[in-house]
């Protein structure tokens, strides 16, 4: 600043008007630079006197304004600085005296609003380069707090190179980490150095972390970090030979950082650096040494994720499967982060302990006398070991898309178990068994007596119905799918839903189990152009045709294709079952995919699911349907693996007199006695044809086409068809009113059991409930759980859980928590609360007061 523009604002000062009370004005001019000490004598002053402060003359200065003359107005130059207040003889004076500072150092702390302390003065000036800009001055001035200390103005010149707005150390850091792990390459750092803030830097880091070297080195934070913030969770003993990465007196800070980062959506970064430490630290051979139980609470490093699934499935693959030990591990990773990385393998052994848990429960075998008594076992239980092996090829499949080197070998080995125990032991003794008790009634009758027949289907069900039916027919949508499917609908929807099942036409074809589902009196067959054609009452049943044949018996009928009213607008599918009673919807999304490849058909499942969910909901929302039937034409048999030759029958034995035939199905002349395959009475005996069909899960040797996928025989996965009863509520239904809390859906709810409400440890677990079960109308919620202070603030890590149990069993619907408090200072006469909040935001989150007694003290940043 000139003289001139000095003499200006001095002149205008003393001609302000005086504060109430005082009658006349002593203004202190600070310039302890000395940068106007020899201009002095250019100063004139219009209404006050200059007197300079020399060190020597102090007294004389205190006597003169004190005692000599209280009228005047007066300049007092002071030069000077001291390091107490106590040696400032002006001190008193001062106090009710104003100040004046025309250095550039004062007009910046000034224009940012800094304190006017020799402390703050001495930090700004070190960092002149940094303030010489305005562009970075306005930085300081945006942040949320002001700083008030040397150590505050530290982390805001920090905050301001790093572009954030909160001067906090661990966001600090966190920028500096993401920028890279090397000092000379990492630009945020260098920018430190440019405005030298790099030992700011390095002794902020030091009282956080406890990370010491006498040349800060960027990769060694990290591991000292990260090791640091581990032994919160696992034992600092089993860290050996890496004490000097450890600072445990600093734990709670480092796990803190940690954990927060962790719990951010923008982790990826952390988890770049974390796959460095493993590496530089060697920490796979590590944990390696070390058990489950060491390892599964701990996540800062990915590489326990692997070293978890490589010790279970190395287990598996050994016969040693624990179903509790598996499904907790699972359960606990599951909440950890990274855990979508390693899904696949998880779920995936989670089945296989599903599957083992099943194997045990029905280790004696599937022996049972009568044919309709292991129909009812298998649509009440033993179709869900064809539910868990669909979920594991899933999980398998998905693997297979994003390899890992550690556990792709591994889980193959594990697929192979699964394939041992699924189609050796589940698929071969429950098919010998059915195989032989099915045997009589199938040769005399071609069906099972006292059981629901496809055939009856329109029969029973659509000819007669009070109101509109609409049918979805799934084309090789098997039992165990259906019944996901009829759980989701029953959970996601207002409605009445029930599963039901009806054995398929022999064979288990498309054409015969469509034809069956198709009003009609007698079903048969025509040989027409070498094809093995099928009639109702005389009709063609092929796609073609099958509206004209629902037209027959009801002329307020039509048939539809699933692909074709699903691209349609909504005014132009509306218009096509206007005043019909009847509409069929055909599905083909599962058995076109066995026709691509092999290993999309569980897939296909899936994405059948979610479509027939949809149609469903077109159904209701823009047709108003209230009464839905979802069945199929036939189901399937699948494994993996393909057949060996042991697996199939020779078809050289049908001595040319076949008519038609496929991998599980025979229709020939009468009078043919083909080897090893069962008789199977062909259209109730009313055709010159014969059928058969191989046991178990055994299939036909022919050229071409598929090994894996194969239907048309007589396996309870082939012939139990679903019959999904779906009736949808409206609001105003009696129904609907007498019933409300059974049909709407809600999530599941937990509640906290422990009793004590007091904490006085940073680390300490709570233990929860879930109240409901899912199923029917209770859907598994995700909950995320922490502790706050009475204004909102978090305190602690965020534990999560999914409350998706199933189990009508109390203990086995309890979650135990560990919950980190942060390194605070608490006060136990204050509130704090556990906050129970589900992730989608559905509810109302829970809070439950807690008090906080801890001897704990933590030091603000100062350095």
């Amino acid at each position: 600043m000139d003289i001139e523009k000095v003499i200006q604002d001095l002149n205008r000062r003393f001609a302000a008007p005086l504060p109430e009370y005082y009658h006349r004005r002593i203004i202190f001019w600070h310039d302890e630079d000395k940068e106007f000490e020899d201009k002095l004598d250019e100063i004139q002053l219009d209404n006050a006197k200059l007197i300079a402060l020399n060190g020597r003359n102090t007294f004389m200065i205190k006597k003169l304004l004190s005692h000599d003359d209280l009228i005047n107005n007066y300049l007092v130059y002071n030069p000077l600085s001291f390091n107490k207040p106590d040696d400032d003889w002006l001190i008193d004076i001062k106090l009710y005296s104003e100040e004046f500072r025309a250095d550039l150092i004062s007009m910046w702390m000034n224009e940012m609003g800094l304190v006017s302390s020799i402390a703050m003065r001495k930090q700004v000036k070190h960092y002149r380069k940094f303030f010489n800009a305005q562009i970075r001055r306005a930085k300081i001035i945006a942040q949320e707090k002001i700083p008030t200390s040397p150590a505050q103005l530290h982390m805001a010149v920090m905050a301001a190179i790093c572009d954030i707005n909160e001067a906090q150390p661990s966001q600090i850091i966190q920028k500096v980490f993401c920028a890279g792990l090397d000092n000379d390459n990492n630009p945020v750092y260098q920018k430190f150095i440019t405005f030298e803030a790099q030992d700011a830097f390095w002794a902020m880091v030091h009282q956080g972390t406890g990370y010491y070297a006498k040349d800060g080195n960027i990769k060694q934070l990290a591991v000292h970090l990260l090791l640091t913030a581990s032994t919160r969770t696992i034992s600092p003993e089993h860290l050996t030979n890496l004490e000097k990465f450890l600072s445990l007196s600093h734990q709670a800070y480092c796990y803190d950082f940690v954990s927060n980062w962790l719990r951010n959506k923008d982790n990826q970064q952390l988890y770049e650096i974390a796959r460095y430490v493993e590496e530089e630290v060697n920490l796979l051979k590590k944990f390696n040494q070390l058990t489950l139980e060491d390892l599964v609470n701990t996540e800062c490093f990915p590489c326990i994720h692997e070293i978890i699934l490589t010790k279970l499935m190395t287990e598996i693959n050994n016969q040693i499967i624990n179903v509790d030990n598996i499904t907790k591990i699972v359960e606990k990773r599951r909440t950890c982060v990274w855990y979508e990385e390693f899904v696949n393998f998880y779920e995936g052994i989670l089945q296989v302990a599903n599957m083992q848990k099943f194997f045990k429960e029905h280790s004696a075998g599937f022996h049972t006398a009568q044919a309709r008594e292991i129909w009812k076992n298998y649509t009440e239980d033993y179709y869900k070991m064809d539910c868990y092996y669909r979920q594991f090829q899933l999980c398998f499949q998905k693997s297979l898309e994003t390899s890992n080197i550690l556990l792709d070998d591994l889980f193959k080995h594990v697929a192979d178990k699964v394939e041992g125990l699924y189609s050796h032991w589940f698929l071969g003794e429950l098919g010998n068994n059915w195989s032989n008790v099915c045997a009589d009634e199938l040769k005399n009758y071609g069906k099972i007596l006292e059981i629901p027949q496809q055939e009856d289907f329109y029969r029973f069900r659509i000819k007669n119905a009070n109101s509109r039916v609409f049918v979805i027919i799934s084309d090789a949508m098997r039992y165990e799918v259906a019944a996901t499917l009829a759980e989701e609908l029953q959970r996601e929807n207002q409605s009445k839903v029930k599963l039901e099942n009806m054995q398929s036409i022999f064979p288990s074809i498309t054409k015969f189990g469509m034809a069956a589902l198709l009003p009609h009196t007698n079903l048969s067959v025509e040989i027409k152009n070498n094809i093995l054609n099928v009639l109702a009452d005389g009709q063609s049943t092929a796609s073609i045709n099958r509206d004209k044949v629902l037209k027959t018996t009801n002329p307020a009928s039509i048939a539809l294709q699933y692909k074709n009213i699903i691209g349609m607008k909504r005014a132009e599918r509306s218009a096509l079952i206007k005043g019909m009673k009847v509409v069929y919807i055909y599905h083909d999304t599962i058995d076109e995919a066995s026709h691509t490849s092999d290993t999309a058909v569980f897939t296909a499942c899936e994405k059948a699911i979610s479509e027939l969910k949809n149609i469903v909901r077109i159904i209701v929302n823009e047709f108003g349907g209230t009464n839905i039937l979802i069945t199929a034409d036939h189901g399937f048999l699948y494994t993996y693996s393909p057949l060996t030759e042991n697996n199939k029958v020779d078809k050289t034995s049908f001595n040319s007199m076949d008519v038609e035939y496929g991998r599980r199905y025979a229709i020939m002349q009468k009078g043919a006695s083909p080897d090893y395959l069962m008789p199977v009475k062909f259209l109730e005996g009313k055709t010159e044809f014969e059928g058969f069909t191989p046991r178990e899960n055994i299939r036909i040797k022919m050229n071409g086409g598929v090994l894996n996928f194969v239907h048309g025989g007589i396996s309870l996965q082939e012939m139990v068809i679903p019959v999904i009863d779906y009736h949808h509520l409206r609001n105003d239904s009696m129904e609907y009113k007498r019933n409300k809390q059974k049909y709407d859906t809600k999530p599941v709810t937990i509640k906290l059991l422990s009793a004590n409400r007091k904490i006085s440890n940073m680390i300490f677990s709570l233990n929860f409930y879930q109240k409901d079960t899912v199923g029917t109308n209770r859907e598994a919620t995700t909950y995320q759980i922490y502790f706050t202070d009475s204004n909102g603030k978090q305190i602690s890590d965020i534990q999560k859980i999914i409350a998706d149990k199933t189990t009508d069993n109390d203990a086995e619907r309890t979650f135990r928590c560990t919950f980190n408090l942060k390194p605070l200072q608490y006060n136990n006469t204050e509130n704090y609360y556990l906050v129970i909040a589900d992730e989608q935001g559905i509810q109302l989150p829970q809070h439950e007061e807690f008090q906080i007694d801890i001897a704990f003290a933590f030091e603000e940043f100062d350095f």
